[in-house]
């Protein structure tokens, strides 16, 4: 467990609960879901004692689950979001640089991923992640190195993802960002893995008979597929809500408080953009299995083409052998010195003509011209 307490320009890291919020800030509690579970008792206390409202029973079993979808709710005090963030990325490589072998194509893993939980107070926030998250730590170095640029260059303005947050829900939006740019990170590897598939499928010296492999990548493209759009609609109920806020028009809030619908549309943009590749990807592969069977039935024509053509060729010549292997004891040039040669002259001719006229009709060109 992880507590950040931020106040303006300043964040101060700690392992306990607080006892208290600070004058001006708020407190964001990061913890993992072990610990969660195991320190439920205390954290609901602190949250009573900061907030006036502990979480929900329906809420806490939201945030204990590891095999729930991204979704969001909220209830009178606070709003729940649970974002699913992505574990292991990537294609990984055979093990062949030790025995000194070329490495083969790469392959896709699993596309593993893990629910993360915000229960968003005014002043509180609470995250629940998995055991030993990379999210987490990352974006709590990055918080903790633009706290000392801050302090360090007080006239930097705060921007991006690399500013410090001003509210728990501008913190919320910004680790699900976070989260967001592992799959546009993912994009590339599943376009490099796609297009080393399509390139054996439609390579015309090659026979492809990796299935299981682009299978594989096609029920990942599925499941990515399916995660962005619980994460899109997820996204779009929490940017809703945030109509539902009242702030005067007359202070800082409003302009908070549009600062934060900025930064979801943003995160839905990422998000769309995720789904729009993703689909992109889905129809090339298509399209390159599909060109793949097309090349493969040509193929297959131009072969029958041409052993037909063979098969025209020789089929008078097996009508003179078979003519001339009769059992008939009279029969022309049959006694004749010079009659096998003729024969063997006709015979040739006629396979020649045959010949060139099939070449004319180019039914004798090389396959796949």
């Amino acid at each position: 467990m992880r507590v950040f307490t931020v106040s303006g320009s300043r964040v101060q890291a700690d392992l306990t609960l607080p006892g208290q919020l600070p004058e001006h800030g708020y407190v964001w509690i990061a913890c993992s879901r072990p610990a969660f579970e195991a320190e439920l008792g205390r954290i609901q206390s602190v949250l009573e004692q900061l907030t006036g409202q502990s979480l929900v029973d329906l809420h806490v079993s939201d945030l204990l689950n590891a095999q729930l979808p991204s979704h969001f709710d909220y209830s009178a005090q606070y709003d729940l979001m649970v974002f699913r963030r992505l574990g292991q990325q990537g294609a990984s490589q055979p093990a062949a640089a030790a025995t000194g072998k070329r490495p083969g194509p790469p392959v896709l893993q699993r596309i593993d991923t893990s629910p993360v939980g915000f229960a968003v107070f005014d002043r509180v926030l609470l995250s629940v992640h998995p055991a030993d998250c990379a999210v987490r730590e990352a974006y709590a170095a990055r918080l903790l190195a633009s706290a000392d640029q801050a302090q360090h260059e007080p006239d930097t303005r705060s921007t991006g993802a690399r500013g410090i947050p001003r509210s728990p829900a501008d913190m919320m939006l910004r680790i699900v960002s976070q989260m967001v740019d592992g799959y546009l990170d993912l994009r590339r590897e599943l376009s490099r893995q796609l297009d080393h598939w399509q390139t054996e499928l439609l390579s015309p010296r090659t026979r492809f008979s990796r299935w299981d492999a682009l299978l594989h990548a096609r029920a990942a493209l599925h499941q990515l597929e399916s995660l962005c759009d619980d994460q899109r609609t997820a996204m779009q109920a929490w940017t809703e809500s945030l109509d539902s806020w009242h702030v005067s028009p007359d202070d800082g809030a409003a302009r908070e408080l549009d600062l934060l619908k900025i930064r979801s549309r943003d995160v839905l943009e990422h998000i769309d953009r995720v789904v729009q590749h993703v689909r992109r990807l889905e129809h090339n592969t298509e399209t390159a299995v599909q060109m793949h069977f097309n090349v493969q039935s040509n193929r297959t024509n131009d072969i029958m083409r041409t052993l037909t053509a063979l098969t025209a060729i020789f089929l008078p010549l097996n009508l003179i052998a078979g003519i001339f292997g009769m059992n008939f004891e009279f029969m022309p040039w049959l006694h004749q010195a010079a009659a096998f040669w003729w024969t063997l002259g006709g015979m040739a001719l006629i396979a020649l003509v045959l010949g060139l006229v099939f070449w004319r009709k180019r039914y004798l060109a090389r396959t796949g011209e």
